[in-house]
């Protein structure tokens, strides 16, 4: 497709990419304004992008992530696969403990990729770059904007090597910045008023290794999730992400009071104080093969720049922002990701509709990246506020009764006690919303029927308590590994040097 006009996007990272991926087919020239060094060609470096500050961390692609880069980016889904990234079922391939007991492995609901950042950035790099609509104008920061409240016509830049500044026309700019995006203080600058700020803080702080696991685990074994619940002290997690090369990355996180240390006697106590030694099992079975790196920006924090554009409200034609410059959540719940790609979906089927110099596109997709945030933010939120020393809230009653409805849902989905089958159809719901792929009105459907059910069955179990009062349940079963899974970790212990 052949556009006109020229649009400039403020940031190179994982969102400004997919919108110049975008721009790319209605713009006739798209600039792409980098602070960092930004080769033009492939290959790239070896190492996690400096701008990218959560980098070296587990990442996850949620099918609906990889549903919208898909659109944007025909054929990506086989690049992921095709350059080593873990497609993982979910729940199948998945070995998770969470406060209602181990996760039934039932096939798949649905899907997420697991790999590095570095390689995700690289193959969205290398398909944005190769448009010749697109070209990057590195070492350079953004230090304003140009226009009135009316109207934004560039932007003013300064060259990081050179100190000069210089102004650059547009028809449309976007800021793609991310958390320390200036657009609040453009807009004040241009005499409109900046957009509110929520943010909720649970104090996560989270430590990641990269790990070589032994042979019989590098290729097929499972990605590996323990925590603690919410509501029960500060909240305690490690996951195994299995990345590409057979390569793992280990993280351990914890919220405000539990936070992981950084040396490698903490790393590997605070995994062996997990709920299951399984984790702490596998760290010690592996080699490491970088050293542990902390992160600790973590908050939940949403502007709220959709509020300033309903009604009435003052919004400038030419600006748009996006990415992590409008919101982030927790990323221990890896929607990070998806939610910056279904964001910028949207605001490609707004250029697609429309095109590019539509009046009131700015409002129309500050709208739609709100509604595309939506679901992860609740779910974040909702989860954050129960753990103890929360800043920015407090749950309230509703919030509570949220969380124990979410409980009683997630026991009689699963297994309790082991004596009953779970409820797969309940499950498959619940897993399809954690990973953003169905909304929570899912529930409507399956909910009352397994709240039911468990109702009934514990029921069952009080009359009928003396009768099995014998039965003695570990407070934390054996992980549910296949067959060739428990083979495969006997033979890794076996060759593990003494």
């Amino acid at each position: 497709m052949t556009g006109t006009g020229h649009a400039v996007v403020l940031g190179a990272g994982f969102a400004g990419l997919l919108a110049a991926a975008a721009l790319a087919d209605h713009a006739e020239r798209v600039t792409l304004v980098e602070r960092d060094v930004l080769p033009a060609q492939p290959p790239w470096p070896a190492g996690p992008f400096c701008g990218v500050p959560q980098a070296r961390h587990g990442h996850l692609l949620l099918q609906s992530g990889a549903t919208a880069l898909e659109r944007l980016l025909p054929g990506f889904t086989a690049e992921l696969s095709q350059a080593g990234a873990r497609r993982l079922a979910m729940p199948g391939d998945l070995l998770a403990l969470t406060a209602a007991g181990w996760l039934p492995r039932t096939g798949e609901a649905s899907h997420a990729w697991s790999l590095s950042r570095n390689l995700l950035d690289s193959l969205v790099r290398t398909r944005t770059l190769r448009r010749p609509a697109v070209t990057v104008l590195a070492r350079t920061r953004a230090t304003g904007l140009v226009g009135d409240a009316r109207r934004v016509t560039g932007v003013r830049l300064r060259s990081l090597d050179a100190g000069t500044d210089r102004t650059l026309a547009a028809d449309l700019v976007v800021d793609a910045t991310g958390r320390g995006s200036a657009a609040p203080r453009w807009l004040e600058e241009l005499g409109l008023t900046p957009p509110t700020e929520e943010r909720v803080d649970c104090g996560l702080v989270y430590a990641t290794q990269l790990v070589q696991p032994p042979e019989p685990l590098a290729h097929d074994f499972p990605s590996v999730s323990v925590q603690t619940g919410a509501g029960h002290g500060p909240g305690r997690s490690g996951v195994v992400f299995p990345i590409e090369d057979g390569r793992w990355l280990v993280s351990l996180s914890g919220t405000r009071g539990a936070e992981p240390g950084l040396g490698q006697a903490a790393f590997h106590a605070f995994a062996r104080a997990l709920p299951s030694r399984l984790l702490a099992d596998l760290l010690e079975l592996s080699e490491p093969l970088d050293r542990i790196h902390r992160f600790g920006n973590t908050a939940d924090r949403r502007r709220r720049y959709d509020r300033l554009v309903r009604g009435n409200g003052h919004w400038p034609e030419g600006f748009v922002v996006v990415g992590d410059a409008v919101g982030h959540t927790n990323p221990s719940y890896g929607h990070g990701l998806s939610v910056a790609a279904l964001g910028i979906a949207a605001f490609a089927a707004e250029l697609d509709r429309r095109g590019l110099c539509a009046p009131g596109l700015g409002r129309r997709v500050q709208q739609r990246l709100a509604v595309a945030g939506r679901a992860a933010w609740t779910f974040a939120v909702g989860q954050d506020l129960l753990y103890p020393g929360v800043v920015g809230a407090s749950p309230t009653t509703a919030d509570l009764r949220a969380a124990r409805l979410g409980e009683r849902l997630h026991r009689a989905a699963f297994r309790p006690e082991g004596r009953r089958p779970a409820d797969d159809a309940l499950l498959a719901d619940l897993v399809r919303i954690g990973t953003l792929t169905a909304s929570p009105a899912a529930l409507l459907r399956t909910a009352p029927r397994a709240l039911l059910r468990r109702a009934g069955a514990a029921s069952a179990t009080a009359s009928g308590a003396a009768s099995r009062a014998a039965v003695r349940v570990p407070a934390v079963p054996a992980p549910p590994l296949t067959a060739h899974e428990r083979s495969a970790l006997s033979l890794a212990r076996a060759v593990a040097p003494v």
